[in-house]
């Protein structure tokens, strides 16, 4: 199934549409589905991150082995501290979120031992989008989120281009086109940061906001870059 947001700009909630939008995707995740959603950069499934039996669905939808980790998509900064051992300021976190980064921080007990179960760490994003941060608010807990495409093909920016995964989704968010179509560097994805060792960082995924993100990392907080 297809709900199509309504309104033609996405930038606030409007209207029974957008509610119903946000319940039918809740009532799909916790059956344990697969949910398309825009973000602020690229389209992306969504599920529960807590559902051991939709995150294998994830991997197996993306076509990858486990070896490679599914972000997590929370709707307000204060939730991080619940899944992720922080040891950065929290006006750092607020400053790059939410925003197209993906910030790679040590996880906590809390998170589901099955996501990522070969890494003590975890990415965490919030997308400046408001569909689906109402959507994370929604949740009871995390939501695991990757791009909406096959491992190794280019991320999608309409939900036309991802057409041969639609089988094995259980609701499709279109929200229209997410940003230009016709420009590469809208496909990049977010940035990706590990920022678990204190005072440093190091660029996982150069993305769509390289330059302005370590900026405010290295001239704002002083942090280092780590050789990756």
């Amino acid at each position: 199934a297809a709900v199509r947001l309504p309104g033609p700009s996405l930038t606030r909630p409007c209207a029974a549409g957008w509610r119903e939008a946000v319940a039918a995707a809740v009532s799909a995740l916790q059956a344990g589905g697969l949910v398309a959603v825009p973000t602020d950069t690229v389209y992306g499934v969504a599920c529960l991150a807590q559902d051991p039996g939709a995150v294998r669905s994830i991997y197996s939808l993306k076509g990858r082995n486990g070896s490679k980790p599914l972000a997590i998509c929370l709707g307000d900064v204060d939730h991080i501290y619940r899944y992720c051992h922080v040891n950065v300021p929290d006006e750092l976190l607020r400053d790059l979120l939410p925003g197209p980064v993906t910030l790679v921080l040590k996880r906590s007990e809390e998170l589901n031992k099955d996501l990522n179960p070969f890494t003590s760490l975890v990415g965490v994003r919030i997308p400046n989008h408001p569909f689906i941060r109402e959507l994370a608010r929604a949740c009871s807990g995390p939501l695991a989120l990757t791009s909406a495409n096959i491992s190794s093909q280019a991320s999608t920016l309409t939900v036309l281009e991802f057409q041969d995964l639609w089988p094995q989704l259980s609701l499709i968010i279109d929200g229209g086109p997410v940003g230009d179509v016709q420009s590469p560097e809208c496909r990049l994805g977010s940035t990706v940061i590990d920022l678990s060792v204190s005072g440093k960082f190091s660029i996982i995924r150069p993305g769509c906001a390289l330059t302005s993100t370590v900026e405010i990392l290295r001239q704002k907080y002083g942090l280092i870059p780590e050789s990756s």
